[in-house]
């Protein structure tokens, strides 16, 4: 005859959650938390494009930390330039002028051909 006998094993396990300041794992390194109402920096920049197949556009703007203005102007497929002067700050948020140069021209709709019956043979 053959006797089963149960055994019952208990083993302790000492868990701990890691804590913040544990090394990181397989080399990643944690980005620290972003900071906000950081002081502004001073910059200055300007672009323009005009090329052979009618892109004309353009973009400046300056910044001494506190106030940033400039101008952006870009061609309209109407055929008039659209030029945006703007300011922006904490206090007043984003102010722009637009305006416009030249007359908007359309041209002619072509004139309208229905398409040819198909035939079934």
């Amino acid at each position: 005859m053959w006797k089963i006998v149960l055994l019952s094993v208990s083993v302790a396990v000492a868990w701990a959650a890691p804590q913040p300041d544990t090394p990181p794992v397989y080399g990643y390194t944690p980005h620290p938390p972003p900071t906000y109402n950081q002081p502004g920096m001073p910059f200055e920049f300007a672009y323009a494009v005009k090329d052979y197949s009618g892109n004309d556009y353009a973009h400046e703007q300056k910044s001494d930390g506190k106030v940033t203005s400039g101008s952006y102007r870009v061609a309209l497929p109407d055929g008039r330039i659209e030029t945006v002067t703007f300011d922006a700050d904490d206090y007043s948020g984003y102010v722009a002028k637009v305006s416009y140069e030249g007359e908007a021209k359309y041209p002619e709709p072509a004139p309208y051909h229905p398409p040819p019956t198909p035939v079934y043979g």
